[in-house]
């Protein structure tokens, strides 16, 4: 009985874990994106690192999370981590344009990650690496709110996703982190 009990359950296991399962047709660092500067930004600059991909804004409840963004991004950037913003007005909570938001950063958190220009990050119109994300991993990966998070392996492939309420210096995601650096 116990023997049975504990084949159905890994079976069960399998049925749930289709994130490990996917069949990825690309990967991240197969990506382009604009960057803040409006320069184009190869991903695959960033391959054999993990990437914490945030989309952000400057008028959010959440916006002091940028402070624990620096603070991983200075701790573990030398070990292979690449802190990645993505400012997205999709929640209406952005400023009107890439300059004022490159500002806003610096001045109040002292941003120097990688951010984008300002890029939708849900629905129709999203950035070809959130559609990525959704196809990949599903629901959890498509941001609900700004700071939403996905952790990207050195793969190229979604580790995990993260709601706007696990702070960057959490131990859940600190513990992620260290475990695929």
């Amino acid at each position: 009985m116990k023997k049975n009990l504990i084949i159905g359950f890994t079976i069960l296991m399998f049925f749930f874990k289709s994130s490990s399962m996917a069949e990825y047709e690309k990967i991240f660092f197969d990506f382009k994106i604009e960057g803040i500067n409006g320069e184009i930004i190869n991903l695959d600059t960033f391959e054999n690192k993990v990437v914490l991909l945030v989309n952000t804004a400057s008028y959010c409840g959440f916006t002091k999370q940028y402070t624990d963004l620096q603070k991983l991004w200075d701790k573990y950037n030398s070990k292979g981590l690449i802190v990645f913003g993505v400012p997205s007005n999709s929640f209406n909570q952005e400023k009107k344009n890439n300059e004022d938001v490159k500002k806003f950063c610096e001045v109040n958190f002292n941003i120097n990650f990688p951010l984008t220009a300002i890029t939708d990050v849900k629905g129709d119109n999203a950035h070809e690496i959130f559609k990525w994300a959704k196809k990949n991993h599903g629901k959890s990966a498509v941001p609900k709110w700004n700071f939403h998070k996905i952790l990207i392996n050195k793969e190229g492939k979604i580790h995990d996703t993260f709601s706007s309420f696990t702070n960057p210096t959490s131990d859940k995601l600190i513990k992620k982190i260290e475990e695929i650096l």
